[in-house]
């Protein structure tokens, strides 16, 4: 394995943008991120620990609201006790203003940002729904949220990745973007909309490499396989889905983006899909995962 490439120190410590920070596989990314020697900003709705929700899935009216743990300021908190500053600034992806007070507001206080890891989803009203009760403002919502304003985040920050040598854009995907569900939602599958969003995020990362890639700029998108979150957690939502993949700790991923931002060797996936799972497991990324099956080679494990 190669030396991990410093990141660029030109003008003061590299910055890392980070969405979706407060919990999950954004949280465990920064915290790569800083390891990796980058600042972090942090950006979430959840700015204390007390104050996550996470919302209704279907448009039914079945569902509450339910508590989730994590927050800005914890995160935040582990990302200075590995020496490094960490910014939270609370943004939401459904809101334009939000998102360009946040990027403004990073600028202003550290002036360069040399990542952007795009992990904030929009997940509300009709992410699960079946196709015949899937609202069509619903389906909007979810393009709103995890393709267009993510254009709006990626527009108003690459002019600024670009002024360094080395930049990255990491953009976190979904295999409902690209798989058939095993079942309906709610069965083991997902819902229709909200893998259309994510299937028509996965093209921007493509689209980046081959119009940057000469400027220093380097895309991925990473697919993180099945993670359990805190709101499947909390809900008691992922038994269909365990059932048909094999589920990984939010370190998985969040390691791949810090290796993702500091090694050479992953260049190679520039403009690809990133198998999270895969790549951790082969570079060892994450000791002691996966844990060997009972009576299976280890040698044989396939990760899903």
């Amino acid at each position: 394995m190669s030396t991990p490439t410093q990141p660029d120190q030109t003008a003061g410590a590299p910055v890392a943008f980070v969405t979706g920070g407060s919990r999950g596989i954004g949280r465990c990314g920064a915290l790569a991120l800083a390891r990796a020697g980058y600042d972090v900003v942090l950006t979430a709705r959840t700015l204390r620990e007390g104050e996550g929700r996470s919302g209704p899935t279907t448009s039914s009216g079945s569902q509450e609201s339910v508590a989730v743990p994590g927050s800005l300021e914890t995160t935040a908190r582990e990302v200075e006790a590995l020496g490094r500053r960490a910014l939270p600034l609370r943004m939401d992806l459904m809101d334009q203003d939000s998102i360009a007070a946040a990027c403004d507001a990073a600028l202003d206080a550290w002036g360069r940002v040399d990542v952007l890891f795009n992990n904030a989803i929009y997940q509300g009203p009709g992410a699960m729904d079946r196709l015949l009760d899937l609202p069509l403002d619903a389906a909007q919502n979810m393009l709103t949220g995890n393709y267009l304003h993510q254009l709006v985040l990626i527009k108003r920050l690459v002019p600024h990745l670009l002024r360094h040598e080395r930049s990255y854009v990491v953009n976190m995907t979904s295999g409902s973007a690209t798989l058939n569900p095993p079942g309906p939602a709610g069965a083991g599958g997902w819902g229709v909309a909200y893998a259309a969003s994510k299937a028509a995020f996965a093209r921007v990362a493509g689209v980046l490499h081959a119009e940057y890639r000469d400027q220093g700029l380097r895309a991925f998108n990473v697919d993180p396989g099945h993670i359990l979150t805190e709101a499947q957690k909390a809900r008691g939502s992922a038994k269909h889905l365990s059932a048909h993949f094999r589920s990984a700790p939010a370190e998985v991923p969040g390691e791949v983006i810090g290796w993702l931002a500091s090694s050479p060797d992953a260049d190679a996936y520039c403009g690809e899909i990133v198998r999270a799972q895969k790549v951790c497991k082969d570079l060892g990324l994450v000791p002691g995962w996966p844990p060997p099956r009972p009576n299976a080679d280890s040698a044989a494990e396939v990760v899903n």
